[in-house]
């Protein structure tokens, strides 16, 4: 054994033992290291992770100490497990149609799927990324306007991606929390982001237990849970100007670095709020990506084919006897004079005549419903100023309606 290199030092072709499994290095990039095990399967891990394990234990160094190299072939998928090449087209489908909109396939004109427009492709691409990234981990940033959807965005993102992870790891994703969701409080402090995250976790919070003990706990539950989506709301109400808030701005890139994640952040007017100031702010814009979110327009053909469309979806989870459908559809201009486009104000409007139609007993919703429900001073402002500057209907001239 005089020969073998010091337990902080691996090359290529070393077989190391770890948390119950023999594996051989066969690769490295950095402080990553690519494994094979001696079933055929592919990982890639920090190695300060496999040598950090209790049971870390060197078997022996090179090729020539090993009878049958695990190194795969140049045809990757044919040297691996049956289960594990059925996983590997499955990726490759997916990753495919990340890039391109469109299922390998596809016929030629065929237009992309709306879900993979580019500013969410952004985000899966995170995800792979920063599933094995050690440090300096990239994060996605929704800002814009209140009410323009941006909680609904990202919380209809954290379903999305919990069920593509149990749709891909079947009874494997037993014992998995894929997604974690937290709002940032007023005045937030340190401890009380870390707090946040510890209820999101159901973990007891003792009286008098410090913001380190706290943070571990956090982290450490996550770590274990294989979180890989971390969302964060209402980033607005950290103030980098004040200690406090400068502070938890630091506990969050903490929480970054330690946890294997992708935080998505969102927040109303992220940039005006002054989280991209100062040294701190700056550091924050060199690692987010910030995705616009903003009221929907009712212009082109397009921009009101987009706005129908969101009306529909949400007049499709009405369950009253006796609305009909696409009635609400009909009412797309009205809907959005009133709305002024923000579709936290539409929520807000038709869940509300949804609820008079029940009270009342009539069981459907009309104009008159609509007319009846008051919705937030924003939408009701906008809605005055359009109407000052909408032009009246033209008057038909007597002579037009004897002819």
């Amino acid at each position: 054994m005089g020969d073998i290199a010091p337990r902080g030092v691996l090359r290529v072709g070393d077989r190391v033992r770890f948390e119950g499994r023999t594996v051989q290095v066969v690769g490295l990039e950095g402080m990553v290291l690519r494994l094979v095990g001696e079933d055929g399967e592919a990982s890639v891990m920090a190695a300060g992770h496999v040598m950090a394990a209790a049971d870390f234990e060197l078997v022996d160094r090179g090729w020539e100490n090993s009878p049958t190299p695990v190194l795969p072939p140049f045809a990757l998928l044919d040297a691996l497990p049956e289960a594990a090449s059925e996983q590997a087209r499955f990726w490759e489908r997916h990753v495919l149609e990340v890039i391109t909109g469109l299922p390998p396939g596809s016929e030629e004109g065929t237009p992309p799927r709306p879900e993979y427009d580019p500013a969410w492709r952004t985000l899966t691409e995170l995800v792979l990324l920063n599933r094995h990234q050690i440090s300096g981990r990239r994060g996605l940033i929704v800002t814009g306007q209140a009410g323009t959807g941006k909680t609904t965005a990202i919380t209809q993102l954290g379903r999305n991606h919990e069920l593509l992870v149990r749709q891909r790891l079947g009874p494997a994703a037993e014992g998995r929390l894929p997604v974690v969701y937290v709002t940032v409080p007023p005045g937030a402090t340190p401890k009380m982001l870390a707090i946040e995250f510890a209820r999101f976790l159901g973990l007891p919070i003792v009286r008098g237990e410090t913001q380190t003990s706290i943070t571990n706990a956090v982290c450490d539950l996550l770590i274990r849970m294989r979180v890989e989506l971390a969302l964060v709301d209402e980033i607005h109400n950290l103030n980098l100007a004040t200690r406090a808030g400068a502070e938890a701005s630091d506990q969050l890139k903490y929480l970054s670095e330690r946890i294997p994640a992708t935080f998505v952040l969102a927040g109303i007017d992220v940039a005006g709020s002054g989280l991209f100031n100062g040294i701190r702010g700056r550091q924050i814009a060199g690692r987010y990506t910030v995705t616009e979110s903003e009221p929907f327009t009712y212009g082109t053909a397009a921009q009101r084919r987009d706005w129908r469309s969101l009306i529909a979806s949400l007049e499709d989870t009405l369950q009253l006897h006796q609305h009909k459908p696409g009635s609400l559809v009909k009412l797309d201009r009205y809907l959005h004079e009133r709305t002024d486009g923000a579709i936290g104000s539409l929520s807000q409007l038709i869940r509300g005549a949804a609820s008079e139609a029940i009270i009342s007993g009539s069981e459907a919703i009309t104009r008159k419903t609509l007319e009846s429900i008051e919705v937030d001073q924003a939408a009701e402002t906008a809605r005055t100023e359009h109407l000052k500057t909408r032009k009246p209907p033209r008057r038909r001239r007597p002579d037009a309606d004897a002819a």
